[in-house]
């Protein structure tokens, strides 16, 4: 909020109650005005640092910048076993690639937020949306923070 005063191109939003992960996501993708978009989780699990790496990155040509981890150390073992156990499922079941420890932390062109915002989805999984709708990716990896 305090960062939305300060800066005029930075955008808060707020819900009346906890619409769930998916719906904020949508919801910020609507709001967002830019030329390049970025969404990252609140947490701060994904490391803001990043974003300038990201953008020099979306500057040679890319249309999406992907964050993934490469280890999950400092998860409890039963929250590691059951992500990876989804994401076998959601590879098996599905024709779209998703690729191993991928983040929804990612960078994209104008382009390709309005390709996703144009889809009908109403159970959404952006993860997967977000694969799905194609465009040239390229990945920047990291290590889990603890």
């Amino acid at each position: 909020r305090d960062l939305a005063t300060r800066f005029p191109n930075v955008h808060y939003l707020s819900f009346s109650r906890h619409f769930g992960k998916e719906a904020g996501l949508l919801a910020g993708l609507e709001e967002a005005k830019g030329n390049y978009i970025t969404v990252m989780d609140v947490d701060l699990q994904d490391p803001p640092e990043l974003l300038p790496l990201m953008f020099a990155k979306i500057t040679e040509g890319y249309d999406v910048v992907v964050t993934r981890r490469h280890n999950r150390q400092g998860e409890p073992w039963l929250r590691s076993a059951l992500s990876h156990l989804f994401y076998s499922l959601i590879q098996n079941l599905s024709d779209t690639e998703i690729v191993s420890g991928v983040r929804d932390y990612r960078l994209m062109t104008r382009q390709v937020v309005d390709s996703i915002l144009e889809l009908g989805e109403v159970n959404r999984f952006s993860k997967g949306i977000f694969s799905w709708v194609g465009y040239r990716t390229t990945y920047i990896s990291f290590d889990n923070r603890k």
